[in-house]
């Protein structure tokens, strides 16, 4: 089980909107709008940016980034965990499942998660991002440094994402893909001409999905 971060694992695009503008304003920058967002909404940060705010610059971005990033995790206004998610996780490793974050965040994007007092520390058998891999998606190349640690076949393994570049990362690599579509942010439309074994509403319906697909019934869409 290989699961995305962003909107997927956690709800994240709203309050990144709203982080993103409070760094541009302290570099005296007029604020994206909404739509902008939106539109750049999975890109890498660094790589959205030029398109979200025209002439910025990136490396102060990224500085004041980092401390505004820490301040919102620590106030709980980013990366918040939901009680029914980690619920979820610990179902899926109770039933013999090994879970694994791929994202494309940097590893100073994702250090917090990783911190041993985090909610998310021993439910993670891994954690692959921009610092540790070699392709970033929505390349099928980004499972690489995955499925060579692992040993499994990507027949074996399923990714849960929110996007359509994670659909066509999955597809690229030959896992299975889960769409989650809690944060409203997609609609089913916009997954068409990539394979989605699984359209779910809520992150914690995965536990069903999975225990479906290992029954063999892979390939069933949700409706």
């Amino acid at each position: 089980m290989v699961i995305d971060v962003d909107d997927t694992l956690c709800l994240t695009e709203a309050a990144c909107f709203e982080l993103e503008n409070e760094v541009l304003a302290r570099l005296g920058r007029a604020p994206m709008s909404r739509s902008v967002h939106l539109s750049t909404w999975g890109l890498p940060l660094l790589e959205a940016m030029p398109r979200r705010s025209p002439g910025v610059d990136l490396v102060a971005f990224a500085a004041v980034y980092q401390e505004v990033l820490g301040a919102y995790v620590a106030d709980g206004r980013v990366d918040a965990v939901a009680p029914e998610n980690l619920r979820a996780l610990d179902e899926l490793a109770a039933a013999g499942h090994g879970v694994m974050l791929l994202t494309s965040r940097t590893e100073a994007e994702v250090a917090h998660l990783l911190a041993p007092d985090h909610v998310l520390a021993g439910r993670l058998d891994g954690v692959y991002h921009a610092g540790n891999v070699r392709f970033g998606k929505p390349d099928g190349r980004a499972f690489d440094e995955l499925l060579a640690a692992t040993g499994l076949e990507p027949a074996q393994c399923v990714y849960v994402g929110d996007s359509p570049g994670d659909a066509q990362a999955a597809n690229g690599a030959g896992l299975g893909f889960i769409a989650c579509m809690q944060s409203g942010v997609r609609r089913r439309a916009d997954f068409d001409g990539h394979r989605v074994d699984a359209f779910i509403d809520a992150f914690p319906e995965m536990v069903e999905v999975i225990a479906r697909w290992v029954s063999g019934e892979r390939g069933m869409t949700r409706l």
